[in-house]
């Protein structure tokens, strides 16, 4: 059966267009409490719920619709406020709660809003309670009767343990003492957070990115818009610059000349450190966007490697599959199981200052050795429910540029899971030839979906 609401990373779309409106959000959250309750063993109690929420002005309506779904279905609400994606994870997992859900629609404008589901162990939920979620929507809200209401109750202390959290999975032994560091938050969910994990841990933190206004999320800044860290990191002489996305969930980096460094450079860096520290359980998983050269370079080191599905819930499974510890995405969302049950922007900035710390290196030179094929995407707006590659025009394409590619490259072309997009991926040893491929592919798209 397939899904009618929820995507890669939950139910996302345009705020008072369905499915973001108070409406069905409050319905969704009445689904959720009813099969999260059905499913949990609380010995008695009312299951509880953590809600997280980014910096959208969009976010206020929408946590009081969750929060009005989930008490009529006779569950116990927790709220943490404006806190990261993996807070909530971690949270959740903390307070032994049943689920946390966070309202973001992550790296998107601020017209956009979404809202995603984590079970009781920090994890994203199976596909299985989201089908059955989504089958108890075709059903209609029946409120408890009044004295099987849930409770509503605020969560004070939920950023202060959450930066605790990020600083317990930095090694006691070292400090950032030393070091000056540019934070871009996106005037996002770490807003709060982000420089305080580092400037406790002994860094100079120059903050930026950190004024949230509900609309200027993601913004010109964060690990989307890296250029205003690049200049922020030259203009104060930084060691480095991290910069995450609106939900705090993934990163990407900055060395002290301003070059940027993707989440496939940033997850070699954690992979060597730890293999020469004999710490890396099995091997390492990418995705399908993984550039080429970051599995040649595992095959070099004699890490084992394999490819997900676009989307960390993928890496996740695969990683569990495998029985291993690290994986990631080229967009910097870094899974590190052995520190935190999901994606965590933050504490894999850590890892990456593990290595640097420990070696005694900059960024520049523990990722210098990894030579990145030039890798061009190019996203192409399509109309929902248009299949452009299963086209003839669209497969013809593909098969040029392979063939003009001869073996050096790869090709690859996906919808997104959470936009009306799809994504036109060329990378090679030849930048020229990679770009002109991309571009002629990217056209016939083009074309095909304005037809």
């Amino acid at each position: 059966m397939s899904r009618k609401y929820f995507g890669t990373d939950g139910v996302r779309g345009r705020v008072g267009e369905h499915p973001i409106t108070p409406q069905f959000v409050m319905h969704l959250g009445y689904a959720a409490g009813k099969v999260l309750a059905s499913a949990a063993d609380t010995r008695g109690e009312r299951p509880g719920v953590l809600i997280g929420k980014d910096t959208r002005i969009s976010g206020y309506m929408l946590e009081s619709a969750l929060e009005a779904g989930l008490i009529a279905a006779g569950i116990d609400v927790y709220l943490a406020g404006p806190v990261p994606t993996p807070a909530v994870a971690y949270l959740t997992r903390a307070l032994r709660l049943q689920a946390g859900v966070v309202i973001s629609a992550s790296h998107n404008p601020f017209e956009d809003n979404g809202i995603k589901f984590f079970s009781s162990h920090g994890t994203k939920l199976p596909d299985e309670t989201e089908r059955a979620i989504e089958a108890a929507l075709d059903e209609p809200m029946q409120t408890n009767a009044s004295e099987g209401l849930g409770k509503a109750k605020r969560i004070d202390d939920a950023v202060g343990r959450y930066i605790e959290f990020c600083k317990s999975t930095f090694p006691a032994e070292l400090d950032l003492r030393g070091m000056k560091i540019v934070v871009d938050s996106a005037h996002g969910a770490t807003y709060h957070i982000a420089r305080h994990v580092f400037h406790e841990l002994g860094a100079d933190v120059i903050a930026i990115g950190a004024q949230p206004d509900g609309k200027n999320i993601n913004d010109g800044y964060g690990a989307t818009a890296p250029d205003n860290l690049r200049k922020a990191v030259v203009e104060h002489k930084a060691d480095l610059g991290i910069a995450l996305d609106g939900d705090g969930d993934r990163l990407v980096m900055v060395d002290s000349a301003g070059m940027l460094y993707d989440g496939d450079q940033l997850l070699y860096v954690i992979a060597k450190h730890r293999q020469a520290q004999g710490k890396l359980q099995g091997g390492v998983v990418g995705t399908l966007m993984t550039n080429l050269a970051f599995e040649h370079a595992m095959q070099r080191l004699g890490i084992p490697f394999k490819r997900a599905k676009v989307g960390d819930r993928y890496v996740m499974e695969l990683l569990q599959q495998q029985g291993w510890q690290l994986g990631g995405e080229n967009s910097g969302h870094i899974i590190c199981l052995d520190k935190h049950s999901t994606g965590d922007g933050i504490v894999s900035a850590l890892q990456v200052l593990h290595a640097l710390r420990a070696n005694q290196q900059s960024l520049a030179v523990a990722a210098g050795d990894l030579h990145m094929y030039p890798q061009v995407l190019i996203n192409v707006r399509v109309a929902r429910g248009v299949d452009c590659l299963g086209h003839d025009q669209v497969k013809a394409a593909v098969s040029d540029a392979e063939r003009v590619l001869d073996g050096k490259g790869r090709v690859l072309l996906r919808p997104s899971g959470t936009e009306p997009l799809l994504r036109v991926m060329v990378e090679g040893e030849d930048p020229q030839l990679v770009e002109q491929s991309a571009q002629r592919i990217a056209e016939v798209v083009r074309m095909l979906a304005t037809s």
